[in-house]
């Protein structure tokens, strides 16, 4: 119905040979903006030097050890009493 009378009243200055139609033009919307955050991880090699000194500590502990020696002695010891000397003969 709406060609009908765009063709009856010529709107669009258009011959009658071209045909019946209406020529619309696009409406440019607003942008619309997307943010895309992205990470990257980055391996970063640091070289960190570590000195190792090392200290011995020698401790001596000393113990005694007792060594045990002995000796032994002998005494002979004559009872000699009066009365019995004629009998040890």
């Amino acid at each position: 119905m709406f060609n009908q009378n765009c063709c009856h009243n010529n709107m669009f200055g258009m011959r009658q040979n071209q045909g019946c139609q209406r020529q619309i033009q696009e409406v440019v919307e607003p942008t619309i903006n997307k943010c895309v955050e992205r990470v990257f991880e980055h391996e970063v090699p640091h070289v960190c030097p570590i000195h190792t000194h090392v200290i011995n500590k020698h401790v001596y502990n000393h113990t005694y050890t007792p060594r045990f020696s002995c000796s032994e002695e002998n005494q002979i010891i004559n009872n000699d009493c009066g009365k019995c000397s004629g009998f040890m003969n």
